[in-house]
């Protein structure tokens, strides 16, 4: 199992009512879609850009009450009706995308966290407001789970980045742990990556389990689904700790038994 945040749309869960499933499957078509715009293929950055502005105007034409002509917008102009869902987490959406073609480096973690914002966060948000549960209180704890699994996902995927030409670790933390660029291009593992992961592994968590007290609050199958959702994401960091930070050469995968373990912590959540 991978912490993805697109993937955490449960758009194949027995958990999810049948009668959301063609709303979430709209709102994953469009959010999987663009993200593969910006991160897939050889296409120019400026190509890139091109065609997530097709994605910009299709929510324009579907703020304007016009039906857009490709068979996917026209779907999600569906559920925005019919749910009444804001376009602003879509719009979130695609300015982090549009980031991901320009930006492949984050000064600070307050900046990355922007990102997650923007990257991550709208997933929750939406996924609450189709359940008609979008208070404040559980939008500001979705917000945490969602951030704390695109954390975590980027922690999982430092080798992988790497090759794309991309370091989400903060470059106050690198300077601070004292890892250099060049020790990640390397997979170098040493004790200051170490110490480096140990950190960003550390409030990864601490971030998680602040949202995770959301889960308990929702009723029925929302909440079930979110607490398998946090757990996994925490069962990532377990990972990563057992394999003593070392994500070049053993990156972090849930195999059966980490499923059963996370369905027994769900319970006692």
């Amino acid at each position: 199992m991978a912490v993805d945040h697109y993937e955490n749309f449960p758009v194949a869960s027995i958990l999810l009512p049948r009668r959301l499933v063609p709303a979430v499957e709209a709102i994953y078509a469009f959010a999987r879609g663009a993200d593969d715009v910006a991160d897939e293929g050889d296409a120019s950055p400026a190509e890139r850009l091109a065609s997530l502005a097709e994605y910009e105007a299709a929510l324009g034409d579907i703020e304007a009450g016009r039906t857009p002509g490709r068979p996917m917008f026209a779907r999600l102009a569906t559920v925005v009706a019919q749910y009444k869902l804001s376009l602003q987490p879509l719009r979130d959406l695609l300015s982090a995308f549009r980031q991901d073609v320009v930006t492949a480096r984050y000064p600070d973690y307050p900046a990355l966290l922007d990102y997650c914002h923007r990257s991550a966060d709208p997933v929750g948000r939406l996924m609450l407001a189709l359940y008609g549960v979008a208070g404040a209180a559980n939008l500001r704890d979705a917000d945490a789970v969602c951030s704390a699994l695109q954390l975590i996902n980027f922690w999982q995927d430092v080798g992988i980045d790497i090759g794309k030409g991309r370091i989400y670790l903060p470059q106050e933390d690198l300077t601070r742990f004292g890892v250099r660029e060049a020790d990640i291009v390397a997979g170098a593992d040493t004790p200051a990556w170490r110490a480096l992961m140990a950190f960003e592994v550390a409030r990864a968590r601490a971030l998680m389990l602040s949202g995770a007290p959301l889960a308990t609050r929702l009723p029925g199958r929302i909440g079930w689904e979110l607490r398998l959702v946090i757990q996994g994401g925490l069962r990532i960091l377990d990972r990563i700790e057992a394999a003593d930070y070392d994500v070049f050469r053993r990156r972090p995968a849930l195999g059966k038994l980490d499923y059963l373990l996370m369905v027994w912590r769900a319970l006692r959540m």
